[in-house]
C-alpha cells in the first residue's frame, strides 16, 4: 500500500521542544506537517527549533507550554487550542517523559505522583481529548515508551512501572479506538545518555551489551516515528524496540 501523504496534516507532540521529541518533530515537519509542540521548562529551546522550522514553511508550527502533571485540564487544553489554530488533530504523540532514580524503601508518594501522572496519566488524558478528533482525521497515536517497560532498571522502579503501563496503555487504546485510530508505541533503547548519574565506564558497559556495539541517535525514534505514522496503515497495538538489539540480552 502506498505511503500515506503527511502534507499539511497537523500533529501535536509533548515535550516536543528537544532530544528525541525535537528529532520527531523535525521529522515530522519535513513530511509536510503542521506541529503543535507542547513544552514545560525548555522555553528557549522551544523557541529555537520553531524558528529553526519557520525558516522552511512560516506559521507552520505553534507552541504551547504547561505542566503535564496538572492532569485532564491541561490534556484538553492542549487539544483545543490544536483544533483550534489549525482545525484538524492527526497525530498525537504522547513523548514527556520524568525520568529519575527512585530507589526501593526510599521512594516517596510525591515521586510516584509526579513519575506517573507525566509518564502514563497525561497520554491516557491526551488521547482521550484527542479521540474525537483523531477518529474523523483517521488518526494516529504513537506513545514514546522504553525496553525499561518490559524489563525494569533497578533504582527505577516507579519509572520502570509508568512505562509499562504506557505499554499496556497502547494495546487497550489500539482496541479502543480501532478501526478509526491506530495506536503504537516505540521502546527506545541507548538513544540518549541521561543528563546526569552515568559515567563513561558505565556508558561503555552498556554499549558493550548491546548487540550493535553502539549508541543509537534521536533521528532512529524519528524514523521510526515516520514510519509508523505515514506507511503502517496495518499495524497497531505493536509497541517496537529501537534499542540496537539490547532488549534482547538485558
Amino acid at each position: 500500500m502506498a505511503a500515506i501523504s503527511l502534507t499539511d496534516k497537523v500533529a501535536l507532540i509533548t515535550g516536543g521542544a528537544h532530544r528525541i521529541g525535537g528529532a520527531v518533530a523535525r521529522a515530522l515537519h519535513s513530511q509536510g506537517m503542521r506541529l503543535v509542540i507542547h513544552y514545560h521548562a525548555s522555553e528557549a529551546a522551544a523557541h529555537a527549533l520553531q524558528s529553526e522550522l519557520h525558516q522552511t514553511r512560516p506559521d507552520s508550527v505553534m507552541l504551547v507550554r504547561g505542566d503535564l502533571g496538572s492532569g485532564e485540564r491541561l490534556a484538553r487544553n492542549l487539544v483545543f487550542e490544536t483544533v483550534e489554530a489549525f482545525k484538524r488533530l492527526d497525530v498525537l504523540v504522547n513523548n514527556a517523559s520524568q525520568f529519575y532514580a527512585t530507589e526501593f524503601g526510599q521512594a516517596t508518594e510525591s515521586q510516584w505522583e509526579e513519575i506517573l501522572g507525566i509518564n502514563l496519566k497525561a497520554p491516557f488524558f491526551l488521547a482521550q481529548a484527542a479521540a474525537p478528533h483523531l477518529k474523523k482525521s483517521g488518526g494516529t497515536i504513537v506513545n514514546i515508551s522504553d525496553i525499561y517497560g518490559e524489563r525494569p532498571l533497578i533504582n527505577y522502579p516507579i519509572y520502570s512501572i509508568s512505562k509499562a503501563g504506557l505499554v499496556m496503555l497502547t494495546k487497550s487504546l489500539a482496541r479502543e479506538l480501532g478501526p478509526e485510530v491506530r495506536v503504537n508505541g516505540i521502546a527506545p533503547g541507548v538513544i540518549l545518555w541521561p543528563e546526569t548519574g552515568l559515567d563513561e565506564m558505565s556508558k561503555q558497559r552498556i554499549i558493550s551489551r548491546t548487540p550493535l556495539k553502539r549508541s543509537g541517535e534521536p533521528s532512529d525514534i524519528a524514523s521510526a516515528a515516520v514510519f509508523l505514522i505515514r506507511d503502517a496503515s496495518y499495524i497497531t497495538g505493536q509497541v517496537i524496540a529501537v534499542d540496537g538489539g539490547r532488549f534482547v540480552v538485558i
